[in-house]
């Protein structure tokens, strides 16, 4: 598939990283950017369960939650080159962590406490942030989570501030990535 700017892809490119972080936006305007689809595994589970996330989470537990985005993400690897927002803690399971490093290029979007906090505070979706005050669980999280997710192929800073100049730092990253493999940049 060819990108407006030249850039080819021929795998799924999954963005990893904390609530808040920008995958479902970000992932949108990239997955834009580069002509490719994209998929939300969030919404894909809640289609498959006809059931919210954080009904999942509350009525089944975590771990048969991921247990069932394993599955799913499974399959979607599967599709042809797209881009896909993961959950929060997709990658942080070693299994699902192993079918993306092995089926994908991975993009972890970093994101300082601060913008976390800002932009997950209004909402109340976010099954792991009811137990208690939500900048304190994140900054937890960011302890447990972000030397999982320096696993990644890629990292790019989410910043607070236009998505399209985080999507241009993808894109580069993207660029930047392939070159260091030794692979074409436009194919």
């Amino acid at each position: 598939m060819k990108a407006t700017n030249d850039l080819e892809w021929d795998m799924p490119i999954v963005l990893v990283g904390l609530m808040g972080a920008g995958k479902s936006a970000i992932g949108r305007r990239l997955a834009q950017r580069l002509d490719l689809n994209f998929i939300d595994a969030d919404t894909e589970i809640e289609s498959k369960f006809g059931k919210t996330v954080s009904y999942i989470f509350e009525h089944y537990g975590e771990a048969e939650f991921r247990k069932q985005e394993r599955c799913i993400i499974r399959q979607l690897l599967h599709r042809p080159p797209h881009v896909m927002a993961s959950g929060g803690g997709a990658f942080i399971d070693p299994e699902t962590r192993h079918l993306i490093r092995q089926n994908s290029l991975s993009i972890w979007l970093r994101a300082s406490l601060d913008v976390l906090h800002g932009r997950v505070q209004s909402r109340d979706d976010r099954p792991l942030l009811r137990s208690g005050e939500p900048r304190s669980i994140l900054a937890a999280l960011i302890g447990e989570r972000y030397p999982i997710y320096a696993l990644a192929d890629v990292v790019v800073d989410s910043i607070d501030g236009p998505h399209d100049e985080v999507v241009n730092k993808v894109v580069w990253a993207i660029s930047n990535h392939r070159r260091l493999r030794g692979l074409p940049e436009g194919g």
